[in-house]
């Protein structure tokens, strides 16, 4: 659109993201690649919390976590899932919605292994979103996880990657008096062209 230039300019949304987020690193104090992500369960209540979000492909976003947590089984059920991304230093964000696939091969490895020895053993330990007796069982946990997993532990068979292809990409920026600019890039399917609309405030 002629007037979806500065910020919004160019024709590939994930380079988009990529410069908005590399921005962002350089003044949000703390992590600058949070994402809020949403799911729903399977009567369509939803659900959000915070994660990470680890890497911004040329047509994906991914994230990772634990594949028995309750995000991982309604992503599971549903297929689909959806983040929003806000920066109040650059008074920016990003809105997402597609459809998930797992990333459980060597690309998983790697991220994993790049973690700290102390968060691979966590996540070793931790049977995430099940119910926990008391903080003394998980450091239990913990300790009989490093005894036995040993100085370089394996990523865990229950835990990986997913990867959001998204349908919709919204692109906001706060504008004066709360007239803001909203740029929104859509499609039916993954394989399909976008189509970029400008949205009133």
């Amino acid at each position: 659109m002629s007037d979806r230039e500065g910020l919004f300019e160019g024709n590939d949304p994930f380079e988009i993201a990529r410069v908005w987020l590399a921005e962002a690193s350089e003044t949000e104090i703390n992590d600058p690649n949070a994402i809020a992500l949403a799911t729903v369960d399977p009567e369509g209540m939803s659900n959000s919390r915070m994660v990470l979000l680890k890497e911004i492909e040329d047509a994906a976003f991914v994230f990772y976590t634990n594949y028995e947590s309750t995000k991982a089984q309604e992503i599971e059920a549903s297929g689909t899932a959806s983040f929003v991304m806000h920066w109040k230093s650059l008074r920016r964000q990003i809105r997402v919605r597609g459809h998930v696939s797992k990333e459980d091969g060597p690309q998983a490895d790697e991220y994993f292994a790049s973690r700290s020895l102390k968060s691979r053993l966590g996540a070793w330990a931790s049977k995430q979103s099940q119910p926990l007796s008391s903080r003394s069982a998980l450091m239990a946990e913990v300790a009989k996880v490093t005894a036995t997993k040993g100085p370089n532990p394996k990523r865990p068979h229950f835990w990986g990657g997913y990867r959001i292809v998204p349908t919709e990409i919204e692109f906001w920026a706060d504008g004066a008096f709360r007239l803001h600019d909203r740029f929104v890039w859509r499609r039916k399917n993954v394989q399909d062209d976008w189509t970029i609309t400008r949205l009133s405030p």
